[in-house]
């Protein structure tokens, strides 16, 4: 299971948000996303939808996911 993956389950399950209830913000089908929570990492442009689908959902759920994704890569820049 790849990092994306991973975060977006530990994601959807701390914050109580179904698989169809992401798929539906996405305009996927719950396949899509059953895949990625199961373990197939997102494309790209895909986590960039899965984050904005978060953010229409919850905003706080948006922010864990992309902390849990990418971490702190711009701490300690500037």
């Amino acid at each position: 299971m790849g990092r994306a993956s991973q975060s977006l389950r530990q994601v959807l399950e701390s914050y109580q948000i179904s698989q169809n209830k992401l798929a539906v913000a996405m305009g996927v089908s719950r396949a899509n996303v059953g895949r990625w929570f199961h373990g197939l990492d997102p494309s790209a442009e895909n986590i960039v939808e899965i984050t904005k689908a978060l953010q229409q959902l919850n905003p706080d759920a948006a922010r864990a996911f992309v902390q849990l994704y990418l971490g702190d890569i711009l701490e300690g820049e500037g």
